[in-house]
């Protein structure tokens, strides 16, 4: 199913799809990667045997270097400026990995800007590596702007005044600062890096299907819903999870094994599934 990519190596395992991005000479998103991002996510999105996707880069310099310069001088501007109406190609890929039923988790290693972030910023969760990861959004010193959702979902992260920074600066931002502003999940020491995302991704992997999509859409909902009508939609949401199949049976389970008991709740994430 995944062998046909040219800039991504996928392996699966234990329910995990890890994407390896591999283009040398540092990751630009030529369009041949953008194809392959949209197939993969296509693909994955709908593969019964994939319950997490993790992104990580083959070069320890670079996660995705940023969109190909020479592909964005290649578009026609011979004509004036007009509205479509309708998402750009890069934004219907970055949407495949925010709705999909199934969690994306982004391992940044090294740098990652322009596009890559766009990229980044649209999958459910990033991790980073203190000392090495550095994220930044170099369109305005080019005289462009993010144009892959930078704009819109940089401020949902960091507010407005600091994706202004990011954005309009052309700045570094390391990781410490990334975890602080929210931008990173966490800020990991290197070693620490690939282990937590594996553990993580592999915890959640194992926990139902059913239940992980309806939470990451439950979740998902705050960027359209206002509060009550998110709230209304949640417990719509958590009635379906109870009419799953083997649900009544794990919630059984749990108790069986101590649920509700001083020294399992002391210990209700080790005692819930497997440990980062």
């Amino acid at each position: 199913m995944y062998e046909e990519l040219t800039t991504l190596r996928v392996d699966v395992a234990d329910r995990v799809a890890v994407a390896t991005i591999d283009a040398p000479p540092i990751n630009v998103m030529t369009v041949p990667m953008l194809v392959d991002l949209m197939r993969f996510g296509t693909a994955v999105a709908d593969d019964d045997e994939v319950g997490v996707v993790v992104f990580r880069s083959a070069d320890p310099d670079f996660f995705i270097a940023h969109f190909d310069v020479e592909s964005i001088l290649a578009m026609p501007t011979d004509e004036p400026a007009e509205r479509s109406g309708t998402p750009n190609g890069f934004h219907r890929m970055c949407e495949i990995y925010r709705t999909m039923p199934k969690p994306t988790i982004v391992e940044i290693a090294g740098r990652v800007g322009g596009g890559g972030n766009e990229f980044a910023m649209a999958c459910d969760m990033r991790f980073g590596a203190v000392g090495r990861t550095i994220i930044n959004q170099m369109e305005v010193p080019l005289g462009i702007l993010p144009g892959g959702g930078g704009t819109q979902r940089l401020p949902r992260f960091v507010g407005r005044g600091r994706a202004l920074e990011i954005i309009l600066g052309g700045i570094d931002v390391d990781a410490v600062t990334a975890e602080r502003w929210g931008l990173l999940n966490r800020a990991l020491v290197p070693d620490e890096l690939t282990p937590y995302v594996d553990g993580l991704a592999r915890r959640i992997a194992s926990f139902p299907p059913g239940a992980v999509a309806l939470a990451k859409e439950s979740v998902g909902n705050v960027d359209t819903m206002s509060m009550a009508d998110g709230l209304a939609e949640e417990a719509y949401l958590f009635e379906r999870t109870l009419r799953i199949q083997g649900t009544a049976e794990r919630m059984r389970s749990f108790l069986e094994r101590g649920g509700q008991t001083r020294e399992a709740e002391l210990n209700i994430a080790d005692a819930s599934g497997p440990s980062i």
